[in-house]
């Protein structure tokens, strides 16, 4: 499977300290071998699933062989909602 990152996904991951960025691409990898696992849930209205970690929530979808994260953001932050909605037109 192929990783796919948004220009937004990559400029948060940017701005994250050591620890979360280490734990955010940790889960990131492991949706590379197990793209839905138990705890991820698919988004209303979307074509996307989520899977948080800690604060943060990864919006991602699965195309074929690719993984493409779409967003990466806090989990309780109406900004990413915002941003999806741009992406989805």
């Amino acid at each position: 499977m192929k990783l796919l990152l948004s220009k937004v996904a990559r400029d948060f991951l940017d701005t994250l300290p050591p620890k979360q960025f280490r734990q955010v691409v940790t889960t990131v990898f492991r949706l590379l071998s197990e793209p839905y696992p138990h705890d991820s849930k698919q988004l209303r209205g979307y074509p996307y699933h989520r899977v948080d970690i800690g604060e943060y929530r990864v919006v991602y979808e699965v195309e074929g062989d690719d993984l493409r994260v779409v967003l990466i953001g806090k989990r309780n932050d109406g900004e990413g909602y915002r941003i999806l909605k741009r992406i989805k037109g």
